[in-house]
C-alpha cells in the first residue's frame, strides 16, 4: 500500500507541476500533507517538516547569501571587463564568436541563475551574430550547453537538490565531481571550436570594423530606396564618407567606436565601483577557493562573502538595502523551494513510503545491474531531467533511486553525483523558464533550438559521464 501511495504522490506532483497547475513550492508543500494524512499519519506531519527544516537550513542559507553575492558583483560592474574582452577577442571571426558565446556564458553562470546568464550572454553576442548573419541556433545551444555545465554548481540548483533530498552535504558532492565537470565544460568549448569552424567556412572572415561599415552601408542603401533622387545624392556622398572615414580611421578609434557599439551593461550605471574592481575580483577568487579547499562550510563561506561584498561596495544602509531588495525575488524563490522541499521530502521518509518504493525497485532491477545503479542513475538523468523538472527529478526520483542503489552497496554520495550528468541537456529542457528567456532574446523558434541542440549536450552529458567512471567519481 505505501508503495503505491508513494508513487502515487510522485506522480500527482509531477503532473501537476508540469501541467503548470501548481508551483513547485506550492505543490512540495500540498501534495504530501495530503498524502501523509491518507497514509494516516497526519498527526506527525509536524514532525517530519520540523526535522526536514532543521537538516536543509544550511542548504537554504547557503542558496540565499551566494545569489546575493554574486548579484552584487554583476551590479558593481566585475564581469564587465570580461564581456568587454571576450568581444574584443571575438572580432568578427565566427569560430572566435563561437568560441567567446560558451566562455561568456560559463562565466556568467557562476550567478547561479540561468536567466541572468542568458540575458547576458545574448545581449552580448546577438548583434555580433545577426550582423554575421550567423546561425542564431549555434548561439543558444552552446549558450544553454555551457550553463547547463556550470548549473551543477552548489548554488546553481540541482547540486542544492540532490543534497536536499539525500540529506548530503553539498560540497562532498560537488568537490570530487569537479574533474568531470571541468572535462565537460571542456567538451563545450572544443563542440563550440568545430561549430565555428564549420561557421567560419560558410561565411568566412571579416573585421569588426568591416562588417559596421557594411551595416551603415546597408542602412544608407534602405534610405536611398525610399528618399527620392534629391535625397539620393546626398545619401551617396554620407556613404563615401562612411567608406573613407573607416579607411583612414585609426585602429585605436575603431575599437573605441566598436566597444561603444556593443557596450552590454550600462556603463553609467550607479551600482558600478570602478575603484574597487581588484577588491571584489580578490573576494571572488578567495571565496571560490576556500570552497574548494573546504576550509569553511559553503554556507557561512557565502555568509560572509555576502556580508563583506554588500558593506565593502555599499557602505550606506539605503543602497545595502536597495541591492537585497533587488534579488530579493531570486532569493525568495529559491529558499523558499528548499524549505517547501523539507514537506516532501520529510513524509516521503517518515512515512516509510521511500523505504517500500525502493524495496519494489531493487526487486524490479536485474540483480546483475544493482552494482552499478550510478551508472544508472547517470543515464536515466538524461531522459528524466529533460521530461521533467529538477524538483520532480531530485526530490521526487532520486532519493528512490538512491536507496535502491543502497540495497546494492552504492553510497548516496556516488548517487548524488550521478544525477548531476543530465544538467547539460536539462537546460534545454521545455520545462526551464530560462531556455524561453534564452530563445526569446535570440528570436530564434524553440522548436529549432531543441533539433539543433538535444544530440549535442546529450553528448556532452555522456562525456561527463564517461570522465566521473574514469576518475573514479561515480
Amino acid at each position: 500500500m505505501l508503495t503505491i501511495l508513494g508513487f502515487a504522490m510522485i506522480a500527482t506532483f509531477l503532473v501537476l507541476i508540469m501541467m503548470k497547475k501548481m508551483s513547485p513550492i506550492a505543490a512540495l508543500v500540498l501534495i504530501p500533507a495530503l498524502f501523509c494524512v491518507f497514509v494516516g499519519k497526519g498527526a506527525k506531519l509536524g514532525d517530519y517538516v520540523i526535522d526536514g527544516v532543521t537538516s536543509l537550513a544550511p542548504t537554504a542559507a547557503m542558496l540565499m547569501f551566494a545569489i546575493v553575492y554574486f548579484g552584487v558583483m554583476i551590479d558593481v560592474g566585475l564581469f564587465d571587463p570580461v564581456v568587454r574582452g571576450i568581444l574584443k577577442f571575438a572580432k568578427a571571426d565566427p569560430m572566435r564568436i563561437v568560441v567567446g558565446t560558451a566562455i561568456l556564458a560559463a562565466i556568467v553562470s557562476l550567478d547561479g541563475d540561468g536567466s541572468t546568464t542568458f540575458m547576458i550572454t545574448v545581449s552580448a553576442m546577438y548583434p555580433l551574430y545577426k550582423r554575421l548573419k550567423m546561425s542564431l541556433v549555434v548561439m543558444t545551444g552552446v549558450a544553454a550547453m555551457a550553463n547547463g555545465v556550470m548549473n551543477t554548481l552548489p548554488w546553481g540548483g540541482p547540486t542544492a537538490r540532490a543534497a536536499t533530498a539525500l540529506k548530503l552535504d553539498a560540497s562532498d558532492i560537488f568537490v570530487p565531481m569537479i574533474p568531470a565537470l571541468a572535462v565537460g565544460l571542456l567538451g563545450v568549448f572544443v563542440l563550440s571550436y568545430v561549430l565555428g569552424k564549420r561557421e567560419r567556412k560558410r561565411l568566412g572572415v571579416l573585421t569588426l570594423s568591416e562588417v559596421l561599415v557594411e551595416e551603415k552601408v546597408e542602412e544608407t542603401e534602405t534610405v536611398l530606396v525610399g528618399a527620392g533622387s534629391g535625397a539620393a545624392g546626398s545619401g551617396s556622398s554620407g556613404t563615401d564618407k562612411v567608406t573613407g572615414g573607416s579607411g583612414s580611421g585609426t585602429d585605436a578609434e575603431d575599437e573605441a567606436g566598436d566597444a561603444e557599439r556593443f557596450q552590454v551593461l550600462d556603463p553609467n550605471r550607479a551600482t558600478l565601483r570602478p575603484k574597487l574592481y581588484w577588491f571584489n575580483a580578490l573576494l571572488t577568487l578567495t571565496l571560490l577557493t576556500a570552497m574548494i579547499m573546504e576550509w569553511l562550510p559553503i554556507p557561512v563561506l557565502f555568509l560572509i562573502g555576502a556580508a563583506l561584498a554588500l558593506t565593502v561596495n555599499f557602505p550606506h544602509i539605503p543602497d545595502q538595502k536597495a541591492r537585497l531588495a533587488a534579488h530579493a525575488d531570486n532569493v525568495l524563490n529559491v529558499s523558499g523551494m528548499v524549505f517547501a522541499a523539507a514537506v516532501f521530502t520529510g513524509v516521503l521518509q517518515g512515512t516509510g513510503m521511500v523505504d517500500h518504493m525502493a524495496r519494489w525497485m531493487v526487486d524490479v532491477i536485474p540483480e546483475g545491474m544493482g552494482p552499478h545503479m550510478a551508472l544508472v542513475t547517470g543515464i536515466l538523468s538524461l531522459p528524466l531531467t529533460y521530461f521533467m523538472s529538477n524538483d520532480g527529478f531530485y526530490f521526487g526520483v532520486l532519493p528512490v533511486l538512491a536507496e535502491a542503489g543502497a540495497a546494492h552497496g552504492v553510497t548516496p554520495l556516488e548517487m548524488a553525483r550521478a544525477s548531476l550528468v543530465g544538467q547539460p541537456l536539462h537546460m534545454s529542457s521545455p520545462l526551464v523558464p530560462a531556455v524561453y528567456v534564452l530563445v526569446g532574446m535570440a528570436k530564434v523558434e524553440f522548436g529549432d533550438h531543441t533539433r539543433f541542440v538535444v544530440k549535442w549536450a546529450a553528448l556532452t552529458c555522456l562525456i561527463i559521464l564517461g570522465a566521473g567512471i574514469l576518475f573514479g567519481i561515480i
